[in-house]
């Protein structure tokens, strides 16, 4: 029995237990308390009326609707323990949706602010710690059942119950599902398409990162191509700027307008070979040595036996953009002092505290890693199953990503459209928007998606004075081509300048399409571009 008939077989014994309860349909919320659900326990029901909601463990306030707020445990093996928390709006307020919402990086923790903004619009919102509360790795160490909870499992286990309580408060099942994430969230979301094709009818797939096991190679490669022997950043914060103005300068108005943001990072020629230093260092060039450490990043690894490409490297506007909260390549590239997520090889995949990432073999230690941790990635391009359902795939990646190359999403896609059998078969269940100047889910100089959900607890939420039309809304594009079959042929992105203003509207085109400027009007006002197949204009010159 494969993954999808497991689900409706324990979906349907579930339910033929509601069927024979005493319960009556339509509880109210304090009830739920008194479900009895296989391997979860609810442990408290209460309703929350419209006003302030602190969330546990935190001290910033939430602006609520009013929502039956249920918090309930699950244990489908022995060492789990995944908490989920699921918040319904009344029945006047329910649009008969649920939401379920992703988490960031390998942090345990219910996402509150995606659930108070899913509320908001009117979903059921579903959200779990992904069955630890730990904001490293070590919860996994000696349970590698957690690992698959925290891989696949929760996320899962959490929407299958969520459905049946909703079923229980409201007397029916949600009519369309959607689950929205960024980051480790994205990947979540394509775990979900690929792994339970019944669990949502389309996904929001940010930054996703879903190739886990191949991105933290990547953090390995650019670290070492970085540092010296002794972990010594050879790169130092000067140089990122020097080199992420030079690459603007030379970049910028590929596209036809110049306007500090490369639009087609792919067509960017730069070589850091141009900074190279005449004579004694300066910052305003680089070493021989700086020279390859760039070239490599840029480059990412590649299985030196098979000459394969592991992940892609760092596109160029990637290295210091301003506005990025990651700050460029400093975050999670040269100011570590060890390579990015070691933990994980070290705690997941090696079982030795004391592993030295300079041991690393990109050909046996991949493969490996693949083997052992395959319940991290979601990569497979096979989504037949997903699309015969009719479900639908958003997915966005920023061209600035200084965290998850932006080409992995790229070649993602490209694989997925060589298995679904052409890009045809492709776009009519999944498309693609690239985010020229955007960084790790929000950030940087460029326009950003709106309605889409960042990592964690920070929701990227539009500001309470910016009306976004609907219709250019991330989250109602996914909604509208579910249920009513309407394919968004661009999405609205919008970058926001001091005190939340508004000051550059661009349209995102679905891949490969691009944005054209149509040589009249503001380059800052999404009116004036339209989508095109065509190849960029050349520049043109400074606006």
């Amino acid at each position: 029995m494969n993954s999808s008939e497991m689900l409706k077989a324990s979906l349907f014994s579930v339910i033929a237990i509601f069927a024979g309860s005493a319960q009556l349909l339509g509880a109210r919320c304090e009830d739920l308390q008194k479900l009895s659900l296989p391997n979860v326990t609810v442990s408290s029901a209460v309703n929350v009326p419209s006003g302030s909601f602190t969330p546990p463990g935190s001290t910033i306030a939430l602006h609520v609707q009013e929502f039956c707020r249920i918090s309930a445990m699950a244990k489908p093996v022995s060492e789990s323990v995944i908490n989920f928390e699921l918040w319904i709006p009344p029945a006047g307020r329910w649009n008969h949706k649920l939401e379920g919402v992703g988490n960031g990086a390998y942090i345990g923790a219910i996402s509150y602010g995606a659930l108070a903004n899913a509320v908001e619009r009117g979903f059921a919102a579903a959200s779990t710690d992904t069955g630890h509360t730990e904001s490293d790795l070590s919860f996994a160490i000696g349970h590698p059942e957690r690992i698959v909870d925290w891989g696949y499992r929760a996320v899962h286990v959490m929407t299958d119950a969520a459905k049946l309580i909703i079923r229980d408060y409201t007397g029916t099942l949600p009519r369309h599902s959607y689950f929205n994430g960024c980051s480790t969230g994205g990947a979540q979301a394509l775990s979900e398409a690929e792994r339970f094709p019944a669990d949502y009818d389309g996904v929001i797939a940010g930054d996703p990162g879903n190739d886990r096991v191949h991105l933290n190679v990547g953090f390995l490669w650019a670290f070492a191509a970085t540092h010296d022997a002794n972990g010594k950043s050879i790169l130092p914060a000067s140089k990122l700027q020097l080199l992420y103005g030079t690459v603007i300068s030379a970049c910028d108005a590929i596209d036809g307008v110049k306007d500090g943001i490369i639009s087609d990072p792919p067509a960017c020629r730069f070589d850091p070979g141009s900074l190279l230093c005449r004579g004694d260092e300066t910052d305003s060039c680089l070493t021989s040595l700086q020279v390859e450490a760039v070239r490599k990043v840029y480059q990412g690894p590649r299985n030196p036996r098979t000459g394969e490409q592991i992940i892609a490297g760092y596109s160029p506007g990637s290295e210091d953009p301003p506005g990025d909260e990651y700050h460029g390549w400093k975050t999670y590239i040269t100011d570590p002092k060890e390579p990015m997520r070691i933990d994980f090889w070290r705690d997941w995949v090696f079982n030795n505290p004391n592993w030295d990432w300079r041991t690393f073999d990109y050909d046996r230690d991949v493969a490996y890693a693949d083997e052992k941790l395959a319940s991290v990635n979601a990569s497979s391009a096979d989504l037949k199953p997903f699309k015969a359902r009719g479900g639908k795939i958003l997915m966005y990646s920023g061209w600035a990503d200084p965290v998850g190359p932006a080409l992995d999403a790229v070649q993602y896609y490209e694989r997925v459209t060589s298995a679904m059998g052409g890009r045809s078969q492709t776009r009519d269940f999944f498309r693609l928007f690239m985010v020229p100047g955007m960084g790790h889910c929000a950030g940087g100089v460029g326009p950003a998606i709106f309605g889409g959900a960042r990592g964690g607890n920070d929701p990227h939420l539009v500001p309470p004075q910016i009306n976004v039309d609907p219709d250019h809304d991330l989250l109602s594009a996914l909604d509208r081509w579910a249920e009513k079959g309407t394919a968004p042929d661009h999405i609205f992105a919008m970058h926001l300048g001091p005190n939340n203003v508004p000051d550059r509207t661009r349209p995102l085109c679905p891949y490969p399409s691009k944005a054209t400027w149509n040589r009249r009007g503001s380059t800052d006002e999404a009116r004036n571009f339209t989508c095109t197949d065509e190849k960029l204009p050349r520049a043109v010159g400074e606006q």
